[in-house]
């Protein structure tokens, strides 16, 4: 059978059932069995690979960290974090802004979910900063953007499913290497959000009472222990990323339910319902995505990308650009998971090639793909986001320009500083 057509039939039917809407999932899997059909090779084949992509221990830590980052959404988590960062910033002119972004980094750092940023954190800060007098559409733009922050800093998921994709790179070098990443996103986020509120002539926001201190410090350090007890169980090598979320599920679950006693009893068939079906999505994507990347390999298409952008320009830098905007025209169209699991296998032959770091590429495409969260047409954040503040994508869009930008900067910046991805996990792993 001829290589080509098969890899014709396989492009032309995943883009086909994209635009029939399908869900990506299915997508994926049509399109496989598709090129499979037509390559005479075995359906069991199919069904063996994707068995086979869902056969990993590590892969236990997907459903552990979203029933943490789930417990703890669905109690008074975000209210708390909330409280916690207006202590820093709450005072200044357009603090709530500011506010928005550092309890998107905290409550990332737990959930490691952007939709679950946003949904959370978004939900009690939205309203509040449209009854301070902020423009709905910059409530959004900035709540939204915010949110990205939660795919970068450790423990996000996404970094789980980069490493199941990128053949088993470190998770703890992953986890480390997103700190810096992370504080810069924080940094930038926090600065154009200031100007944009000196420009708009937003007010101050409100000092918290001195009584009120202690309570707030006590309750906001408890719930970031969540994250703690995540990370620095991974890092000092007590135990592996799949029993760190364990411990975070039961240290998460004992807060809600009996320390703050946010949500009663009965509410555990709740949660446990929403996190059935996000892991049962992922799982199916992640086991369907292993079939696609057999095929890939099976085609030799990696390598005939890799030709392909070593055939236009064998310098480094240019080639980097071209990679760059290549993930952020289909991160429009295309959600995160389903891209890191397809690119991935593509790009990370094309990369090494050049020399870089698989850690510090996968960085590069967990944010790549999370500013992919809050552009039109599928920007599921963004989506979230305006359904919240009750604005329209067309509005929310235009108001988030300027953070967009801030977080393409950040993007470039850690592309082409190594020093800034890679210094964390040299310093503490010795890699």
């Amino acid at each position: 059978m001829d290589p080509t057509i098969a890899t014709i039939i396989l492009a032309v039917s995943f883009v086909l059932m994209l635009l029939l809407r399908f869900p990506i999932a299915l997508t994926i899997a049509g399109s496989t069995l598709l090129t499979v059909m037509y390559l005479d090779i075995p359906w069991i084949v199919v069904g063996q690979r994707m068995v086979q992509g869902m056969n990993s221990y590590s892969l236990l830590a997907i459903p552990f960290f979203i029933l943490a980052g789930t417990i703890m959404g669905e109690g008074g988590l975000a209210t708390r974090l909330i409280q916690f960062a207006q202590l820093f910033v709450g005072a200044v002119r357009g603090g709530l802004a500011m506010v928005n972004c550092i309890a998107c980094l905290f409550f990332g750092n737990i959930s490691g979910s952007a939709a679950a940023d946003v949904s959370s954190i978004g939900s009690v800060l939205i309203p509040a900063m449209k009854k301070k007098g902020y423009d709905a559409d910059y409530t959004v733009a900035v709540t939204t953007s915010a949110a990205i922050q939660g795919v970068v800093v450790p423990p996000s998921h996404n970094m789980l499913i980069y490493s199941l994709a990128a053949g088993g790179v470190s998770v703890s070098a992953l986890f480390l290497a997103g700190i810096v990443p992370g504080l810069l996103l924080l940094a930038t986020l926090m600065t154009v959000s200031y100007i944009i509120a000196v420009k708009r002539g937003y007010s101050k926001g409100e000092p918290i009472p001195l009584k009120e201190v202690p309570r707030i410090v006590k309750e906001g350090f408890l719930s970031l222990m969540t994250g703690v007890i995540i990370l620095g169980g991974i890092f000092s090598g007590w135990f592996t990323a799949t029993e760190a979320g364990a411990i975070a599920c039961v240290y998460a679950y004992i807060l809600t339910f009996f320390v703050y006693k946010d949500l009663p009893m009965s509410h555990t068939w709740v949660i446990f319902k929403k996190t059935f079906r996000t892991v049962a999505m992922v799982l199916f994507l992640i086991s369907a995505s292993d079939a696609l990347g057999w095929v890939l390999a099976y085609l030799k298409i990696p390598a005939m990308v890799t030709d392909l952008f070593l055939s236009v320009t064998d310098n480094p830098l240019l080639i980097l650009l071209m990679i760059n905007i290549l993930l952020l025209l289909l991160g429009a169209p295309m959600d995160m998971a389903p891209m890191l699991l397809i690119m991935t296998p593509i790009l990370l032959p094309v990369v090494t090639q050049l020399g870089m770091d698989p850690v510090h590429f996968g960085i590069i495409m967990v944010l790549n793909c999370g500013i992919g969260l809050i552009t039109p047409p599928v920007g599921t954040v963004l989506f979230i986001g305006c359904a919240i503040g009750k604005v329209t994508v067309e509005q929310a869009t235009k108001a988030s320009w300027p953070f967009f930008l801030a977080m393409v900067g950040v993007l470039f910046l850690i592309t082409y500083v190594p020093g800034l991805v890679m210094w964390l996990p040299d310093l503490i792993l010795n890699k």
